[in-house]
């Protein structure tokens, strides 16, 4: 994982974190960077998305597949460069994708997720 406390610019693409999966025990997720709050995934599910709530907000940047994503409310279509947010604590999931989808997932700030003010 790239050290972010020399300072230097870190550059990840997806077919590093592609290349590590499926994990050890099955893993379709690999943690790629880390600083402060923030963590950087790579995640690649595959058949279906057995995702539970989160305790941190979390943002998605579709790197590629094409599919649908439910945010827990509604239902829309996403393509590669697609951002999707999610608010810690909210039901969430890919649905109907293609058997490419990889997206990078960004967790960030505090358990509970951040104050809207």
């Amino acid at each position: 994982m790239p050290d972010p406390s020399t300072g230097a610019t870190t550059h990840l693409r997806p077919n590093a974190g592609l290349s590590r999966l499926p994990g050890p025990r099955g893993e379709r997720f690999v943690e790629l960077f880390k600083h402060g709050t923030l963590a950087v995934e790579l995640y690649a599910p595959r058949g279906h998305d057995p995702q539970t709530p989160h305790t941190r907000d979390e943002i998605y940047v579709v790197a590629q597949g094409r599919g649908t994503f439910f945010d827990g409310s509604s239902r829309v279509l996403f393509q590669p460069g697609d951002l999707l947010f999610v608010a810690a604590g909210v039901p969430h999931r890919f649905e109907n994708f293609s058997d490419d989808l990889a997206v990078w997932v960004m967790f960030y700030g505090p358990e509970g997720g951040e104050s809207t003010g």
